[in-house]
């Protein structure tokens, strides 16, 4: 996905794929399962990817790859969302952002190839090229260690605790651990996210403001504020009737990109100043990029009504300047609006 052009938005739907073609050296957009890692250095610690309300780790949710034309230090760019799915949590939610030149000491400098590798069988790499270790859960950075085999690493306690129920505990006494990881039923499903540019005609949503009529003896402060509320309602509805009609020709769209445009809201509902969006440290602005939509939710596999994750709109904004600080993983912006803010 190349960051769009002025006014263009692309649309993401999910879609099933091979295991081979969401690994990192394929460069893939993609919704659950484990991250697939850009940079292979400095990742985001458990500290980083701890929710910051009840102190969990955080599930990965999506990437989009986001290179940025005509920016050499940004040929390879990727944005990894996570968020919280314990209940009665489910809030949490922070983004990062990494960017390599073509020209890294992890790729080739060519494109990847369109053929399946040989098979690797069932088997998850938990090692990333620089090194590091990964989580057996979760697939984000393992400090923790085992500490009877010293083979198995973790992000958290909690993590280590689930996968010793789930088998290792049985396997912690080999002599070479079996990468074949057990389903510990904490990461999402796993899917393709195929890009495809949106329509440019698009149904129109007149807005109008209807006549409310205000009959009987009511004094002045009673009808302004009915007028008021009349007003409200009808900005409500014609917010709500945008996002509809916007969505309505490609319904099943998970995601929506368009760097430096504008966000379409599900709701007039806390949608944010431009005071809410925090600038980045390196003290450039950050802008809009691209947006969860709550289509994705279907793909998930959470339906427990009030003890799973939810959304209406997760908009993400990134910095305007797409700083460069070094091979690290720079943590963005996520705002997110619920659905339960709808009219």
């Amino acid at each position: 996905m190349a960051a769009a052009s002025a006014g263009r938005v692309e649309l993401g739907f999910a879609e099933p794929a091979p295991a081979w073609r969401l690994r990192s050296e394929q460069f893939p957009s993609k919704v659950g399962g484990r991250p697939a890692w850009l940079g292979a250095t400095a990742l985001p610690g458990p500290g980083a990817l701890g929710c910051a309300r009840c102190g969990r780790p955080l599930a990965f949710l999506l990437q989009v790859y986001a290179p940025l034309p005509g920016r050499a230090d940004a040929f390879h760019r990727g944005l990894f969302l996570f968020c919280c799915r314990e209940p009665p949590c489910c809030a949490g939610l922070r983004v990062f952002r990494n960017q390599l030149p073509r020209k890294n000491e992890f790729y080739s400098y060519d494109p990847p190839s369109e053929n399946p590798p040989p098979e690797k069988g069932d088997s998850v790499c938990l090692q990333l090229k620089s090194g590091a270790h990964l989580c057996r859960v979760c697939g984000c950075l393992g400090p923790k260690t085992c500490s009877r085999c010293h083979q198995a690493h973790y992000c958290s306690k909690e993590h280590q605790t689930l996968d010793w129920r789930l088998g290792h505990k049985q396997a912690c006494t080999q002599d070479h651990l079996d990468h074949t990881v057990p389903d510990h039923n904490f990461l999402f499903p796993e899917f393709e996210i195929v890009i495809e540019t949106e329509e440019e005609i698009l149904p129109e949503v007149v807005e109008k403001e209807e006549d409310f009529e205000i009959t009987g003896s009511m004094d002045e402060a009673l009808e302004e504020e009915l007028d008021s509320m009349a007003k409200h309602e009808s900005r409500e509805d014609n917010i709500f009737q945008k996002f509809k009609a916007q969505t309505a020709l490609e319904p099943e769209q998970i995601l929506r990109y368009g760097r430096g445009t504008e966000p379409i809201w599900i709701s007039g509902e806390n949608i944010p100043q431009e005071d809410d969006i925090p600038n980045c440290p390196c003290g450039a602005k950050r802008i809009f990029e691209f947006q969860v939509m709550p289509q994705l939710l279907n793909h998930l596999k959470v339906d427990r009504l009030g003890r799973s994750v939810d959304w209406g709109v997760l908009a993400v904004f990134t910095c305007a300047e797409s700083c460069s600080l070094g091979t690290g993983y720079t943590e963005e912006f996520v705002w997110k609006q619920d659905v339960t803010d709808t009219p």
